[in-house]
């Protein structure tokens, strides 16, 4: 894991974002360094997050175990929302010809959750943050640049894929979330209740 690399694109992304993505298109990192030393760090702090809101102050009733639960549910709908929604935004960039690069579509996909998984560490901890969730809006900025500074696609397929990327995020959340929780509540009233 790179902490530089994490410290400086966070900061790039979000203070600079039109200079950090021509720097992320003209260094040509592999989608792996950004899958081990952005996405996943940020992941790991919000679900460490999501366990201590969850052991410290939400978490009345339930065992301590239902709090490492949702620890673990959290960093599973995440991690497959964000591959899904690149798998998702690969798909649409084949369609309309741009390539059916993987490395691409993930870089956008990933750079665009920053905001919320910075947003999402700290709301998850203590659940009266919750408005802090508004700033994770930036992210729509962020996958605009993004998309406009990658692919130079034309103003009909920005929007298409300004529309669909968004949107197949969010039904992948929705259902992901929804899946995910009922396995694991019944996992857990199963065993441990």
């Amino acid at each position: 894991m790179d902490f530089k690399f994490l410290a400086d694109t966070v900061r790039n992304i979000i203070l600079s974002t039109l200079k950090e993505w021509d720097a992320i298109y003209a260094r040509n990192k592999p989608y792996r360094l950004f899958s081990r030393s952005l996405f996943f760090p940020l992941l790991i702090l919000a679900s460490i997050s999501t366990f201590l809101g969850s052991y410290l102050f939400t978490n009345t009733e339930l065992t301590n175990f239902y709090s490492v639960i949702t620890g673990l549910r959290y960093f599973a709908v995440i991690t497959i929302v964000v591959y899904g929604t690149a798998l998702g935004m690969r798909e649409m960039m084949r369609s309309f010809g741009y390539g059916n690069d993987f490395g691409i579509a993930f870089k956008i996909v990933c750079c665009s959750v920053v905001p919320l998984l910075l947003c999402q560490i700290l709301s998850q901890l203590i659940e009266s943050f919750i408005f802090v969730n508004i700033l994770a809006f930036f992210g729509f900025y962020i996958l605009y640049t993004g998309i406009e500074r990658m692919l130079s696609p034309s103003e009909s397929d920005r929007l298409k894929l300004m529309i669909g990327v968004p949107l197949i995020f969010f039904i992948l959340f929705i259902l992901t979330g929804r899946i995910i929780t009922q396995i694991t509540d019944k996992f857990y009233f199963s065993f441990f209740a």
